[in-house]
């Protein structure tokens, strides 16, 4: 029972690891994994002095969707902005500042292959500082998972100023990987160290053995 939760930890860190990582490379160079889009249902808008229908945000940039459905993505960097005009004159902007805050998922990302590499590893504490590391990723994913909640929310805000526009804003694939990430990152800090713990007995924290000095911590609750 031990070695399955220990190896379910494992699982989790490694499926948080995939998830993260895809999400961190994001649009333009894997066009399918944004993190908020908008979808114009009838018209066309100008933005950028470009006609579309769709526009998609992801980490490195944009990528705008003409009437044809024809794509065309922009690698930008971290903190771009997009105009998005009306052909009846009404404009609003997607400022640089609502999407600067994506380069934290590389970030992140990095935090979890730290944690999965100490919990595969051989070290004597690695499963205790891979539990910690979790944890410590898992922060970095809320604040991921909370900057994309915001653009998302933003994204929502600015297009409903339009009037008489029929769009709709939705989250994307990666906004929800992000989530999936932190979920399972968490479940993984409450059991690799447990697991670990188990499977190894009371030799896994030479604090707590019977080789400790002095009998060990808890010699003196023993009859």
């Amino acid at each position: 029972m031990a070695r399955a939760f220990y190896l379910s930890g494992m699982a989790f860190l490694f499926f948080a690891l995939v998830l993260s990582f895809l999400s961190s490379i994001s649009l333009p160079y894997l066009p399918a994994l944004d993190f908020a889009r908008v979808k114009f249902k009838s018209g066309f808008f100008s933005g950028s002095a470009k006609t579309l229908s769709q526009v998609r945000w992801g980490i490195w940039g944009p990528c705008i969707y003409d009437g044809n459905n024809d794509r065309t993505c922009v690698h930008t960097g971290h903190g771009y902005g997009i105009p998005i005009r009306t052909l009846d004159n009404q404009e609003v902007d997607i400022g640089a500042s609502w999407t600067r805050g994506l380069a934290i998922h590389p970030v992140a990302t990095a935090v979890v292959a730290v944690a999965f590499g100490f919990a595969a590893s051989k070290l004597e504490n690695g499963p205790l500082i891979a539990s910690l590391t979790s944890f410590f990723a898992a922060l970095m994913l809320l604040i991921a998972f909370a900057i994309d909640i915001a653009l998302y929310a933003f994204v929502h805000h600015q297009i409903g100023k339009l009037d008489h526009v029929d769009a709709t804003v939705s989250a994307g694939s990666a906004f929800w990987m992000t989530f999936v990430s932190l979920i399972l990152v968490l479940l993984a800090g409450c059991t690799v160290c447990f697991g670990r713990r188990k499977e190894s007995g009371s030799d896994a924290y030479p604090m707590f053995s019977k080789s400790s000095t002095g009998g060990g911590f808890l010699s003196r609750f023993r009859k």
